[in-house]
């Protein structure tokens, strides 16, 4: 059986990364734990768990709140993503990826392609993490993907296909493609490339939104 600990946080960690809990909102113990049928102590532990994560910002004496990306948190992630990403590509071109694992990912952009003609931005989110989690995984450095995962958070990923317009996503859309084809000729170079290029587009568009809503 679960440990009510794991449970409260998989309950929690869903409610945000869904949207079902907005950027700032208050967590209360004594609320989540009715809402869930915990007592507050397993509550309390994963709010911290999910507070080393960053998704949840833990105030001494005043509880818990979803935290709120300013422009500034950003551009660190971003930057650190612009880093780790493209390297995990260059690595996982040189070592080549199977047949069958190239297939998985072309079937990848092929899914998400569809998900965004039916306005699905749920399922693109999705597809678009399993993506980049085989890529990184492919690279063969059993340490990037827990990097690489400590930085990268749904919500940002959802926020910024749900605000795409028409070019960006059709420019997103064939990044993946693009990333497919330099792992498919083994290319470090060219997949590195792409990938920088994938993560600098999103970073432009998502930290212009976050400005701009700043200055709001």
């Amino acid at each position: 059986m679960a440990r009510a600990a794991d449970v409260a946080y998989r309950s929690l960690r869903e409610m945000i990364l869904s949207g079902g809990v907005d950027a700032g909102s208050r967590l209360g113990e004594v609320e989540l734990a009715e809402t869930l049928g915990l007592s507050r102590t397993p509550v309390r532990e994963a709010l911290q768990r999910l507070g080393t994560e960053g998704l949840v910002e833990v105030l001494p004496h005043r509880g818990a709140r979803v935290v709120r990306w300013t422009g500034a948190d950003l551009e660190e992630i971003f930057e650190l993503r612009a880093q780790l990403e493209p390297y995990g590509a260059a690595r996982a071109a040189r070592r080549g990826l199977a047949a069958e694992r190239l297939d998985e990912l072309a079937g990848l952009c092929d899914e998400m392609e569809r998900a965004v003609a039916a306005r699905d931005f749920r399922s693109v989110t999705e597809l678009n993490d399993r993506l980049h989690t085989a890529i990184v995984e492919g690279s063969g450095n059993t340490r990037l993907p827990a990097l690489v995962s400590s930085v990268v958070h749904v919500p940002l990923v959802l926020g910024t296909f749900e605000r795409y317009d028409e070019a960006s996503l059709t420019r997103s859309m064939g990044h993946h493609r693009e990333l497919v084809a330099a792992l498919r000729a083994g290319d470090a170079e060219w997949a590195e490339s792409v990938m920088r290029s994938h993560i600098r587009a999103a970073a432009d568009h998502l930290i212009d939104l976050i400005r701009a809503a700043e200055r709001d």
